[in-house]
Parts: structure tokens; C-alpha cells; sequence
């Protein structure tokens, strides 16, 4: 006779101490619960109304610049400080932490257009338009954390002095060299007072230097003849050239795949492209009703940020055609320059209202330290809107973002134009001759051609 015994052991069910959470076993077999989609559903649609709900990406406002703030640079050693240079010559080091000015740099005498610092963190690099590039050494990181840190204004070690006024400025990764843009570009070393190489590729300005991550010795420049050049320091010659029907403002490269980059265009959009292949850009990331002033990869290389002429800012994904976030506020002005912190946390952006602004990465994200059931929770909300996002009711309170008034009219204005030449070019095809009009995708068709 067969006898069918249940038996467990008291070791799988018992607590070891009382403040222990109580055992929990569950049967994970889909016969057993018939609702669970539907449950699941449900709970996925509470995290997206949850998620708005918590959605306060503004931390606080850094006030002290008497004048638009131009441009920053993050100090890749220390998490919690950032420069800022403004339009009327100031120079600033933030602690982010305390939103506060650790201490000032001043010497130019025009427009700061371009900062920069060393891998290593110790030297500040700056140019401006009063045709100057000066080299300062950076506090130290522990005499700033003091609160009479203010009163320490450092003198710049070495003034190089150029025949034009430079617009922007970028240091080389692991090295000693650094660039600047202007009617030229000019490759300095930090020991030399004169560039150790120059390069001239037509006759108009360029406005944007970056050096590659993952290649030193590889750097990308826009200029103002709408073209994005690549040059190679290991060559007396440029690379190569592309010109657009439109300029690109700034250029930035992926952290974590070096051969990518994407530039902010007048034209409202920004373009990825792949080193390898520039006859056509890889992605197009369109939400901007205005020229895209600045962008900045985060430190994941997943994502990056923009700031447009329109006073908003948004987070695009890398490999996304429109952005998952977008941030403004009444006050805030046309954003001139935008940068990722150190750990992606936050975003900081500097605008022509003379403030810089701190804002979240993730939008209800919860500050603080997080006990390990709420990231679990988090981590379960996360999973489920996932599952979820591709059915109406979820996709469209996630999506849903409040835009100015001023920004939702633009969008729409320019949706129309956008429609209209779609049409024309549809009719144009439709009543010539076969093969004699062709189709041209997004991705290729803002680019005029390639110089090699």
C-alpha cells in the first residue's frame, strides 16, 4: 500500500531571529493563478501613474554669474565639482553637493567660450575672445570642502596669446596636449607657449573641438561652413570632411563605443554617426522646436543630453529617434551648455539667465539611501511597466509629458511644415519620370557630400 506523506523540514520555514521577515513559498505554475496578466497589468499601469506622480527632476539653481553662463566642465576626478564660465569673463568652481561657489578664476577679459580639464584633474584649461588661452592649477579638492574655500581666487600659471579669439577648447585623454578652435585649429602642449600643430581645412570659423576617448590621438570639430571634420595628430593633413545643409553648435562623443559621435544641428535635431561610414548618419534624434546649442554622452554611454535655443532640455537614448525626458522651467532661458555628472545621476545645464540648474537623471527617481526592499520594489516596477509599455493605456501615460505652451504650438507648426514638404516631395515623385526623383531617407538627406 502506497501512502503519500507530506513532510517538510523546519529549517526552510522557520526564523532564525524574530526580527526576521517571515518565509514566504510560492507556487509559480500559471494553472494555479488564471489572473495573474491581469494583475500584472494593473500593477504596471499604478507604476506609470506612480511614476508621474513622483516626477520632480528639479533639485536646485546655482546663482552667482552676473552673465549668461557660456560653457562648463566637469572634473573627471571629483564627482561634486563643476566649472562654469560666463559671457562676462568669470570663471567658477561649484560643489554640487552644497550648490555653492568653492572659488573663482578671473583673468579674461571677454567672453569665456571654452573650458576643459586634464584626466588627471589637477590643471584648467580656458580660452575666450579676448584671444587668450590660460592654463590654472585646480584646488584641491579637500581645502575646498572648507567653508573659507570662497576666498580663494587662484592666478593662472601660464597666458598664451593667439592672433584671433578662440571659441571652444578640449583637453586630449591621458595626455598632455589640448586643442582650441577659432579660425583655426591649433594643438598646444601644456610646457609650450606656441601650438606644436595647426590645422586649416577652408576659411570659416570652427566652433567645436572633441578629442576621442578611445583613440587620443583622434579629434572631431564643427564649423561654421556647416562642415564636421576629423582630424588625426599622427598626420600633417586632416581626415576627413562632411558638409550639411546646416551647422552643427557642438560635438560629443560615445564613452563606451569611441567610434560613435553626435552633433547638435541648428536644424533642431541631432545626428549619430559612425566614424567608419559618414555618408549617412546611423540615427536621428528629433523633439527640438530650436536650434540644439550643446550636448554631453553620460558616463554609461546609453544616453546623452541636449540644451536648445527653445529653453528646454532633454535626454534622448542613444540609439532613439525622440527623447524619453524632457525639462524646463519658467525661468529658465535659452540653454547654452548641458553636462552629465560623473555617476549619471543628474544633469546640470547653464542658461541665459545667468543660473546654473541641477536636475535629476531619472525624474522620480528617489534620493536618499534606499532600504533593500524599496529598490526591489523600484526594480519590480521597472520590470513590469516593461512588460507592459507596448499596450495603449501604459504606453501613453508613460510617454505623456507637460510641454510650455510656447513649445507645444511650435511642435505642432512644425509637425505641419514637416507634413507638407513630405507631401510635395511624395507629388514631385509621383509626376516625373521613373527613377528620375529619388527618395532620400532622413539619415542622408542634410548631407550636402563628403570630403575625403
Amino acid at each position: 500500500m502506497k501512502v503519500k506523506v507530506i513532510s517538510r523540514s523546519t529549517d526552510e520555514f522557520t526564523r532564525e531571529r524574530s526580527q526576521d521577515l517571515q518565509r514566504v513559498f510560492r507556487n509559480y505554475d500559471p494553472s494555479l493563478r488564471p489572473q495573474e496578466k491581469a494583475t500584472e497589468y494593473v500593477r504596471a499601469l499604478n507604476a506609470a501613474k506612480l511614476e508621474k506622480i513622483f516626477a520632480k527632476p528639479f533639485v536646485g539653481a546655482m546663482d552667482g554669474h552676473i552673465d549668461a553662463v557660456s560653457c562648463m566642465a566637469k572634473n573627471p576626478t571629483y564627482l561634486k565639482s563643476i566649472f562654469s564660465g560666463s559671457m562676462d569673463g568669470d570663471i567658477r568652481l561649484w560643489d554640487i553637493a552644497s550648490r555653492r561657489t568653492v572659488c573663482r578664476f578671473l583673468g579674461h577679459q571677454g567672453a569665456v567660450k571654452g573650458l576643459a580639464t586634464s584626466t588627471d584633474g589637477r590643471i584648467l584649461v580656458s580660452c575666450g575672445l579676448d584671444c587668450t588661452v590660460r592654463l590654472w592649477n585646480v584646488p584641491d579638492p579637500f581645502i575646498t570642502d572648507t567653508d573659507e574655500s570662497s576666498d580663494i581666487t587662484p592666478t593662472p600659471f601660464a597666458v598664451y596669446t593667439g592672433q584671433n579669439a578662440y571659441k571652444a577648447i578640449d583637453h586630449q585623454w591621458g595626455g598632455d596636449c589640448f586643442a582650441t578652435a577659432g579660425a583655426r585649429l591649433d594643438v598646444w602642449d601644456q610646457n609650450r607657449s606656441q601650438p606644436i600643430n595647426s590645422f586649416e581645412w577652408g576659411v570659416d570659423t570652427i566652433v567645436s573641438v572633441r578629442f576621442n576617448p578611445g583613440e587620443p590621438n583622434m579629434l572631431a570639430t564643427s564649423g561654421s561652413d556647416r562642415s564636421i571634420a576629423i582630424y588625426d595628430l599622427r598626420l600633417s593633413t586632416p581626415v576627413r570632411k562632411i558638409i550639411m545643409q546646416t551647422k552643427s553648435n557642438s560635438i560629443a562623443w560615445n564613452p563606451m563605443e569611441p567610434l560613435n559621435f553626435t552633433a547638435a544641428n541648428e536644424d533642431c535635431n541631432c545626428y549619430s554617426y559612425d566614424l567608419r561610414k559618414l555618408d549617412g548618419a546611423m540615427c536621428v534624434h528629433q523633439d527640438h522646436v530650436s536650434a540644439v546649442m550643446d550636448i554631453d554622452y553620460s558616463p554609461t554611454g546609453r544616453e546623452f543630453v541636449t540644451g536648445s535655443y527653445d529653453r528646454t532640455v532633454r535626454i534622448f537614448s542613444y540609439n532613439g529617434g525622440h527623447s524619453r525626458e524632457i525639462y524646463h522651467t519658467k525661468r529658465m532661458q535659452r540653454v547654452f551648455c548641458v553636462k552629465f555628472s560623473g555617476d549619471a545621476s543628474y544633469v546640470i545645464s547653464g542658461s541665459d539667465d545667468t543660473n546654473l540648474r541641477l536636475w535629476k537623471a531619472r525624474a522620480s527617481e528617489q534620493l536618499g539611501v534606499l532600504l533593500p526592499r524599496e529598490r526591489k520594489k523600484h526594480d519590480y516596477d521597472e520590470a513590469v511597466k516593461n512588460r507592459y509599455k507596448h499596450l495603449d493605456e501604459v504606453k501613453r501615460i508613460v510617454r505623456h509629458r507637460h510641454l510650455p505652451l510656447s513649445i507645444y504650438k511650435a511642435q505642432n507648426l512644425r509637425r505641419v511644415s514637416v507634413a507638407a514638404q513630405r507631401k510635395k516631395d511624395d507629388r514631385r515623385r509621383a509626376h516625373s519620370g521613373p527613377s528620375s526623383v529619388q527618395k532620400k531617407p532622413l539619415r542622408t538627406s542634410k548631407i550636402v557630400k563628403e570630403i575625403e
